[in-house]
């Protein structure tokens, strides 16, 4: 089989099959990855497209008789093709120029060209014009009516006053009053009559246009699920499902576009098609970071949650996996700096849930619940990450709960964080500033954050620099990884936090830790200020 290559190093197989969505990559993997890395270079089509930004998957399997050896694979497309021999196949190939997929492809892209024709046509372009035109004469054409009505009752009004010789009856004013009425009523009508016939004719058009766009939307979902029915996957077991099927189990009940088309699921595939045992798996970039994402050349990364966490549930079944090696709380205990009858501070330690959550681990909430049982308000004030050590202030109660809220709203509360970056800052980075980047969610890899200039909201980081790889950072707000995506993004400081499994390369711990807040003591008044630099 082609595309089953041998893998020539010595270190035996993991007892069980990491997880793909949390993982430090085995040596095996590592070693795939390198000899894929090679062969990438030295294709030219290759490497052109993957320059651009690709990602890159391996599994090592054991075959029938045992030995080592790996499969390799890339997300959608490699050079506009998914049928190169080194890599596994497509799941589904829907690809084929002649196929179903790309002939109702061909119909509904000439659907999109007929709207595209309608909507950009000249005679709509006129119908438009024609129409705004008329509501514009329409509107000038009462307007200076109007004003010649108020001028002749003004005139009337002065007749009756005295104010003017009596040039009309009272009879003869009453009848010009009636008639200047009618007359706007008459001018309005035949506005209304002529605009309502342009607007019929804009109408007629704009219908043919709703009419294609049904028509497209309606094929568009019919091939969606064509498509969905046909990917049709294995697992360990042999048991097949299709994506519909998956998917209908989820919140979003659909697949996303590109479902079944990213790494991992292509490889098992293939594995499972060819009687292959999986052993471990990874996934890495290679090429140019998206502009939004945090992604770096030659980097691991966990299998998107959005895309793939459905399909590898399924796709698992039947093989002795691993617990997620990333993102797992702790048991763990933070230490009390401070403590009266109103509010704690603490220190929590990286690996601690901030608020109760996954898995049903002892969180700092559940602490101090525990500490403090006749505690009336919500007692968390403000969160930090599961991964992020440092300091957090507990309220006892609701009163002291409300007025620190308060200040962390108006944003009186200054917190001061020291990070540890997975290496010295680059020599274009200045090391003082400050980093503006707005922040959203990726909607298809939630937690991750990414930079979006049009859609994000605005999140603002000062920075100074402590040594070549210890960086203080103080956020002017709170936005979800603010500061992981600052550090690590490539117009930040373009360096991930050590430890960061989501931005930057997995480690023990995240080097984060909330070292410094200082805020004012809703009781006495008094400004406090805490510090603990080390976590």
């Amino acid at each position: 089989m082609d595309r089953l290559h041998p893998l020539m190093c010595p270190t035996p197989f993991p007892v069980r099959m990491n997880n793909p969505m949390g993982y430090v990559p085995h040596p095996l993997c590592i070693a795939a990855a390198e000899e894929v890395m090679r062969c990438i270079g030295k294709v030219p089509e290759w490497r052109e497209d993957a320059d651009r930004g690709k990602m890159f998957g391996v599994l090592v399997v054991e075959d029938e008789e045992g030995r080592p050896a790996f499969l390799a694979a890339f997300s959608g497309l490699l050079a506009n093709r998914n049928d190169w021999e080194y890599f596994v196949p497509p799941v589904f190939d829907f690809q084929q120029p002649d196929g179903y997929f790309k002939r109702e492809e061909a119909e509904i892209t000439q659907i999109n060209r007929q709207v595209t024709l309608l909507e950009q046509s000249r005679e709509r372009e006129e119908l438009l014009r024609g129409l705004q035109e008329m509501k514009a004469a329409k509107e000038a054409d009462l307007a200076q009516w109007k004003a010649q009505m108020e001028t002749a009752k003004r005139r009337r009004d002065a007749m009756r006053g005295g104010g003017l010789p009596a040039t009309m009856t009272t009879e003869q004013m009453l009848r010009e009053s009636q008639w200047m009425k009618a007359e706007m009523r008459r001018k309005r009508q035949r506005h209304d009559e002529g605009i309502a016939r342009q607007a019929e004719a804009l109408k007629a058009l704009d219908d043919d246009v709703a009419r294609l766009r049904a028509a497209r939307k309606e094929r568009s979902e019919a091939l969606q699920q064509w498509l969905f029915d046909h990917f049709r996957m294995l697992n360990a077991r042999g048991e097949e499902r299709t994506l519909t099927d998956i998917f209908a189990q989820t919140a979003a009940k659909v697949p996303p576009a590109g479902a079944g088309e990213c790494c991992a699921p292509k490889l098992l595939q293939h594995a499972y098609k060819h009687h292959l045992t999986p052993r471990c798996m990874a996934e890495f970039w290679w090429g140019k970071s998206p502009t939004g994402e945090v992604r770096r050349h030659g980097a691991f990364y966990p299998a998107c949650r959005g895309k793939c966490l459905p399909i590898l549930q399924h796709m698992l079944q039947g093989l002795d996996v691993e617990e997620n090696q990333m993102g797992e709380p702790v048991e763990a205990e933070p230490d009390i700096l401070f403590e009266d009858p109103w509010l704690m501070v603490l220190c929590k330690p990286s690996g601690m849930l901030a608020v109760p959550g996954k898995g049903g681990a002892r969180s700092v909430y559940d602490f101090a619940r525990d500490r403090c049982p006749e505690a009336d308000g919500p007692l968390i004030v403000h969160r930090l990450d599961m991964d992020t050590s440092g300091l957090m202030v507990v309220a006892k109660t609701k009163w002291v709960h409300q007025r620190l809220q308060a200040q962390f709203n108006n944003r009186t509360v200054e917190k001061t964080y020291v990070a540890v970056l997975e290496r010295p800052l680059p020599k274009d980075k200045p090391r003082t500033g400050i980093i503006d980047l707005p922040l959203r969610p990726d909607p298809l890899d939630r937690p991750r954050q990414v930079v979006d200039h049009v859609h994000g909201k605005r999140a603002v980081t000062q920075y100074e620099m402590l040594d070549e790889q210890t960086v203080m950072l103080h956020p002017h707000t709170g936005r979800t990884h603010q500061l992981r995506v600052h550090c690590a993004h490539q117009e930040g400081l373009d360096v991930p936090i050590k430890g960061d499994p989501l931005y930057g390369t997995p480690g023990e711990r995240l080097f984060l830790h909330a070292a410094k807040i200082s805020f004012t003591h809703p009781a006495s008044g008094e400004r406090l200020t805490f510090q603990q630099i080390h976590p």
